[in-house]
């Protein structure tokens, strides 16, 4: 019975936590001989085997199955047994509180050793913690404190002083610097921050390779498109209905619309054209008329088959007075891109009556769509095959192009449609001292003062541009002069947000830089007189300086002739601009930009690419010039220009002059 019970605590006793076989833990001799804590000593057990005993009669006692009155001796009384088992009881339980408060107070004295040494470790690491953060602090004051001196340094010393400037002269160089102490900012103006990083940006990649797909024309997949507007299927017309008389108004390149227009205008209505005439304009002030410009031989000799075209009216009818017959039409009279249909109803009656018309203005008097194929297709027959520049403006075009080429040997895939025999002649026996042509870019810089005026935009000049524009447009826009009186216009940031504006000279550079052209580039910049003079351009000559014009590329006697003609020197430009391995325009409403553009899409196979910004897209990143980074505008700029830089089919409605990819214009393998 005692092996059963013994059985029993040693399978029941652990799961308890009560571990009767094992002596308490104890605690090191050096703690317990020190005395440190004299009240654990009446928690010691005195003896194992004692423990051992006790624990085999209570358990042997508890599990008999003899009554407990039988186990008794008969001398005991009720009372006693409950005594003795109440004493047993006592022991057990007195017993195990002792295990617990060794347990209890051994966690607390482990609790204490380990807060006193987080407490020390704590100390410690606060100590370095704060030294630490003191060290960190000293470095940033000292890299702060070092920055602000090489700031200061930068902005003391201003420009790179040139060498020839320095002398060992103590004197001299002090001068000098009281020079620099007095200097202005050489950027100025809302784009001054971002000048600054363009010319920071050029300077250093003067010796990089540009972006790869600067120079080329982007690869729009489908047929090859080739001019073929030569092609005629039909027959000569008689014109027996009467005469067209043009006299058109506007620069070189609106009068050349209006010209194909009238040639369409005469085969539609089975008419004789006669030689267009040139309006005087007080914003051209040019008296040059269409023999001055184009050979008119040519102009005759080429459209023969279309139309009958001839210098002047017949004697008979040259005496009629052509407004007193009702025979004079304005461009009040048509309405802007009128339908053929239009012509037909109105304007053919008139010459069966009168046998003569004479449209005054006719600017954009003639729709793109709908039209007919043929009568399309001889509108592209007028501007690119029937329109040659007289031998003066060849030849002196031809050596316009040749110089900007550095004078090297090298003709390119436009010179012929453009001066003619004379791509070859300024070559013929000259040893060039150059053999690679240097590639150049075109910028049309459309910044003169009509167009600046006509836009009704801020360019930054403040209260004084304002009124020399305001008395500008009163002279020659009266009517726009009106309406911005009478009516409530979009305000001029209204319309830059718009794209409505034409860039300026500090944009357009802008531009330029962003999209990777880098500080060598050759660039010859047409147009007339810049608003602003050359102070307005001194960004774009500052940062490119091969930049050349066609006075700077002319000598006095070989630009003498054209001097006091525009249209003229419109058309040196136009030749430039169209021979360039890149043509870069500034606003896509100019007449020179879209039959420039035009042209080289029509003679061009593909291989000479324009640059159409679209300004509205530009505008939203100009606006950001105070924060943008010189890295994110690069790839804004390039990214607004990369889809315009493509060259598709035309649109419907949209010009031929512009867009000659279409089926009227252009054939396909």
């Amino acid at each position: 019975m005692a092996s059963t019970s013994d059985d029993f605590i040693e399978s029941h006793s652990k799961p308890n936590g009560i571990q009767h076989d094992e002596e308490p833990r104890q605690l090191p001799d050096r703690e317990r001989d020190k005395g440190d804590y004299p009240e654990f000593s009446k928690f010691r057990i005195s003896d194992r085997s004692n423990s051992n005993a006790w624990s085999s009669s209570f358990i042997s006692r508890s599990h008999s199955t003899t009554p407990r009155s039988q186990q008794s001796s008969p001398n005991s009384s009720p009372r006693r047994r409950d005594t003795v088992f109440g004493s047993s009881s006592r022991r057990f339980t007195s017993f195990g509180r002792s295990q617990s408060s060794q347990s209890i107070f051994s966690l607390l004295l482990r609790w204490r050793l380990q807060l006193r040494t987080k407490k020390k470790a704590g100390r410690i690491w606060h100590r370095k913690g704060i030294k630490g953060l003191v060290l960190v602090i000293g470095l940033l004051a000292l890299f702060v404190l070092f920055n602000w001196w090489m700031l200061s340094r930068l902005q003391d010393t201003g420009l790179v002083l040139k060498e020839k400037l320095f002398d060992r002269n103590s004197s001299s160089v002090q001068g000098h610097l009281r020079k620099l102490d007095k200097r202005k900012p050489l950027w100025k103006g809302i784009y001054g921050r971002m000048l600054a990083l363009a010319a920071h940006a050029l300077a250093e990649g003067q010796n990089k390779p540009e972006p790869k797909d600067l120079w080329v024309e982007p690869v729009v997949r489908g047929p090859s498109w080739k001019p073929c507007a030569d092609q005629r299927s039909w027959e000569s017309c008689e014109g027996s209905n009467g005469y067209i008389l043009v006299s058109a108004n506007g620069g070189i390149n609106q009068q050349r619309v209006a010209v194909c227009n009238a040639v369409a205008i005469a085969r539609l209505l089975n008419s004789t054209l006669v030689i267009p005439r040139f309006l005087y304009s007080s914003v051209w002030r040019d008296v040059s008329q269409f023999s001055d410009i184009y050979q008119e031989e040519h102009f005759i000799n080429y459209l023969s088959p279309d139309i009958w075209v001839v210098k002047e009216l017949p004697v008979e009818l040259q005496s009629l007075d052509l407004e007193a017959i009702g025979s004079v039409v304005t461009d009040a009279d048509v309405m802007k891109e009128a339908k053929p249909s239009f012509y037909l109803k109105h304007i053919l009656p008139i010459l069966h009556q009168n046998r003569v018309v004479h449209f005054i203005g006719f600017g954009n008097r003639l729709a793109f769509d709908p039209i007919p194929f043929q009568l399309q297709r001889l509108r592209c027959r007028c501007n690119f095959h029937a329109l040659r520049f007289v031998p003066k403006i060849q030849e002196t075009g031809a050596l316009l192009i040749q110089r900007v080429h550095r004078h090297a040997h090298h003709v390119g895939p436009l010179d012929h449609y453009l001066v003619g025999p004379f791509a070859e002649s300024n070559t013929k026996g000259r040893k060039s001292h150059n053999p690679k042509a240097s590639r150049y870019l075109a910028l049309h810089l459309r910044f003169e003062i009509d167009m600046v005026a006509h836009s009704l935009c801020d360019f930054g000049g403040g209260e004084e541009e304002r009124k020399e524009l305001e008395a500008y447009r009163e002279i020659h826009f009266p009517a726009l002069t009106l309406l911005n009186k009478t009516a409530k216009l979009p305000s001029p940031s209204a319309l830059r947000s718009e794209g409505l504006c034409p860039l300026t000279p500090e944009e357009a550079v802008l531009m330029l830089a962003g999209l990777g052209f880098n500080r060598k580039t050759h660039i010859f910049l047409a147009g007339a007189h810049i608003y602003g003079g050359q102070s307005r351009i001194a960004a774009l000559t500052s940062l490119y300086p091969n930049l050349v014009t066609k006075e700077n590329l002319l000598s006095s006697s070989e630009i003498e002739p054209f001097l006091n003609f525009s249209s003229q020197l419109a058309a040196l430009d136009f030749i430039v601009c169209t021979a360039a391995d890149v043509f870069a325009m500034t606003d896509s409403g100019s007449q020179l930009s879209s039959l420039v553009s035009g042209y080289r899409i029509y003679y061009g196979e593909g291989r000479m690419p324009t640059i159409r910004p679209n300004k509205r897209r530009l505008a939203s990143i100009f606006f950001k010039n105070s924060t943008i980074e010189w890295k994110q505008f690069e790839g804004r700029v390039r990214k607004a220009v990369r889809q315009t830089k493509k060259v598709h089919q035309r649109p419907i409605a949209r010009s031929i002059y512009r867009h000659p990819r279409c089926k009227q214009c252009m054939c396909t393998d």
